[in-house]
This record gives structure tokens, C-alpha cells and sequence, in this order.
């Protein structure tokens, strides 16, 4: 009930023209009530991002196909990079696709022979994007 009543604070706030600052370790909260947020790392600005859109940038996709060859794999990274899961040797994670080329990418992976099973966009939370820009913590 507190958060509930605090996001509705703010977003009445926010619809008269306030500018809110909140300050939090509870980056889901975050992520569901403010429209950007600021990293901060030993008191220097890291990065800022607009969470209207975040997720429209760039996001990671897990592939799973048979007859995955090694040139089909490379041929991936004109649109993203690729890790390739060797145990399974069909399992490819995708980092840094557009949501735009997404159904490029699965018209290649077709015409070039491979048969995709799952092509599955991954979200991505804002505690994941905070650990990559900010990273671990080293301790006072």
C-alpha cells in the first residue's frame, strides 16, 4: 500500500509540471515510477537514460535453432553480437539487436538453412543495466 501511494504522489506531481527526485536502492520501484534515471559512482554521474524507451535500444535474444553452422553464426553479427552456448550447440544469445531487425534476422537464419525453434527478445531489468554500467560494488 506505501508504494502504491508514493507512485501516485509522484505521478500527480509529474502531471502538474514537478520535477521529482527520488533517490532509491529499490531499482524495480524505479523502474516503474520515474521516467529517467541518473547513475551515480562515487559521487560522478556514470550515466543517464530515458526509461520511457530503454527497452526499445538495444536487447539480448535467445535463439535456439537446429543446423546452426558456424557461418550462419557469424553471419549474425551484422546485427548483433553472439554467444553460442557450446554445450547444446544450438542455443545462441544475441546482445545488442534492435527490436527493428528482429524479423531481418529471422528471415536470415531461414533463408540460410537453419531451423529456429525459439527467438525469444530478453528483458532486460534495470538492476541488470545498473550492474553493467556501475558494476560490482568494491566495498568502502
Amino acid at each position: 500500500m506505501g508504494r502504491r501511494l508514493v507512485r501516485d504522489v509522484i505521478r500527480a506531481q509529474r502531471d502538474r509540471g514537478a520535477t521529482v527526485f527520488l533517490n532509491s536502492h529499490l531499482l524495480s520501484e524505479i523502474e516503474v515510477t520515474c521516467d529517467q534515471v541518473v547513475f551515480i559512482r562515487e559521487g560522478e554521474i556514470v550515466v543517464t537514460r530515458d526509461l520511457r524507451n530503454w527497452q526499445e535500444e538495444k536487447l539480448p535474444v535467445k535463439l535456439r535453432a537446429r543446423k546452426l553452422t558456424p557461418p550462419i553464426i557469424a553471419g549474425l553479427s551484422r546485427w548483433a553480437a553472439c554467444a553460442q552456448n557450446q554445450a547444446d550447440g544450438e542455443t545462441v544469445m544475441l546482445t545488442g539487436a534492435s527490436p527493428e531487425t528482429l524479423p531481418e534476422i529471422l528471415s536470415y537464419l531461414v533463408q540460410s538453412g537453419s531451423e529456429p525453434f525459439e527467438f525469444t527478445p530478453q528483458r532486460v531489468s534495470l538492476e541488470d543495466l545498473f550492474m553493467e554500467i556501475v558494476g560490482q560494488d568494491r566495498g568502502l
